[in-house]
């Protein structure tokens, strides 16, 4: 019985690169992860202690928040995801964060939105001596929340504040003027994805430790929009409340959008649970067997003479069978027609320095050890033919990275492991594109590719091309 391969010690998915070491995490747990970002899964208290600790550190630090709103801008504006890339935190707010983290079975902490955060951050900065800049809303309202919270947190230190109105030619002077106060936070209010866009931009230019985009919250604690009841709050609503006060502003946000929110939220679960691989599996191994049963009532007679004709030239085995890596790691015997000489494998050793590929992967153009019928059945892929049975027996599929021989998985680095995620195929992306007039690192490449962008269509399309590829004979030896 064949053991596991052992190569997946490292995992055979590539890691995220690792964000760079900070003072304190805002949240209390690892983060969750919903709709492809990285959210803070942690207490409230937890996130503004945090903020006002980084805030005395040295990293720049950027941290924004994402709600339901934000998803579906997310999926309207290239600019605002590649602005959200780059920050270094993102906090969870509003009651759809918590009920997409439920539909997906991800862990979810409190709801750190920026209104009951704001309160939070100035008592603790208040507390540590550290300074805040206030920047965003209408003439006054700014100033107004400041005032709000001097008169709430006695000693907080308030930098500065400014409406959020200034031309481009007035950006440089805004900047300057932060930057001159010292201010170790800056809360900016200039609404999504407008917030997050300038920030993205201006970052490297602000000298602020912790820079956050903080939407319309100068607002409420201005006196200028009364926040929801607090019993309406807990019950996750004061969406509905907002919508009451401003209608016709609110009325595409929260009527049209919240609707769209749970659409997108459902879909990522379905996902996010695995549903939609699932699904994709079954289809893919029920065409498999279906096309795979119809080429072998349809290839018989091919099989019988190519077995004829192997036995006919040196009375040797008609199938050769070798180990495989398949996925996961898991090994297993890959069948195919003999198209060398019967000691093959005794030779191979004497022939290592005449490879016309590198050391990974084993290539000559002119084999000594090939026969004249397997020169016939390389030159057309016949030669691969029996891999119809490994098919059947759910070793490998129709279409997918081609399965490696063992030395050529350990020479694998750890991020090309990836190539192991998926079930090896009979053709894939390179086998159409050229064989082994492809290098190998490239093989790698686009078998990742493969395995991350594989669809149904993308089968059949590889599937078609394959024909052509095998008429030409490209990178066939």
């Amino acid at each position: 019985m064949l053991k596991r391969f052992d190569i997946m010690q490292d995992g055979f998915a590539p890691a995220r690169p690792a964000p760079a070491p900070l003072p304190v995490h805002p949240g209390d747990a690892p983060a969750s992860r919903l709709f492809g970002l990285e959210l803070v899964n942690g207490s409230l208290s937890g996130a503004a202690k945090a903020i006002v600790a980084m805030a005395e550190g040295r990293a720049p630090i950027t941290i924004q928040f994402i709600n339901a709103h934000c998803i579906n801008m997310l999926n309207l504006d290239a600019d605002y995801r590649a602005a959200l890339a780059k920050a270094d935190y993102l906090l969870p707010d509003g009651s759809g964060m918590a009920i997409a983290a439920r539909l997906a079975g991800e862990p979810m902490g409190e709801n750190l939105n920026g209104t009951d955060l704001f309160p939070e951050v100035c008592r603790r900065a208040a507390q540590r001596g550290q300074s805040i800049w206030l920047l965003g809303g209408k003439p006054g309202i700014a100033a107004a929340a400041a005032g709000t919270m001097v008169s709430t947190h006695p000693g907080l230190r308030i930098a500065g504040t400014r409406d959020g109105y200034w031309s481009a030619a007035e950006e440089d002077r805004v900047i300057a003027e932060i930057n001159a106060s010292g201010a170790a936070i800056l809360m900016v209010g200039l609404g999504v994805p407008l917030q997050e866009k300038w920030i993205a931009r201006v970052r490297s230019r602000l000298t602020a430790r912790v820079v956050m985009g903080v939407g319309g919250l100068f607002d409420y604690y201005s006196g200028a929009v009364p926040r929801a009841p607090l019993a309406l709050r807990k019950l996750g609503c004061e969406w509905a409340w907002r919508l009451m006060q401003e209608p016709r502003r609110l009325f595409m946000r929260y009527v049209v959008g919240n609707p769209l929110f749970l659409v997108a939220a459902a879909a990522h679960a379905w996902q996010a649970r695995g549903h939609a691989e699932a699904l994709s599996e079954r289809l893919k191994r029920g065409f498999d067997l279906a096309a795979v049963f119809a080429a072998l009532v349809l290839f018989l007679p091919l099989f019988a003479i190519i077995a004829l004709a192997i036995t006919c030239e040196d009375g040797g085995p008609v199938f050769f069978r070798q180990t495989r890596i398949g996925k996961r790691g898991l090994p297993f015997r890959m069948w195919k027609f003999r198209s060398m000489v019967v000691d093959a494998e005794a030779r191979l050793a004497g022939l290592a320095a005449q490879s016309d590929r590198d050391d990974t992967c084993f290539k000559m153009r002119r084999d000594p050890r090939v026969t004249r019928v397997g020169t016939l059945l390389r030159r057309l892929s016949l030669d691969e033919l029996p891999q119809l049975l490994n098919v059947v027996s759910g070793e490998m599929s129709l279409v997918g990275p081609r399965p490696g021989l063992p030395r050529e998985v350990l020479a694998l680095a750890p991020h090309q492991r990836e190539r192991l995620a998926g079930r090896p195929g009979l053709t894939c992306t390179w086998q159409v594109s050229g064989r082994a007039e492809i290098p190998f690192e490239q093989q790698v490449r686009l078998d990742i590719e493969y395995l991350r962008t594989r669809s149904f269509l993308k089968d059949i399309v590889l599937i078609l091309r394959t024909v052509p590829a095998v008429l030409t004979a490209r990178g066939a030896y």
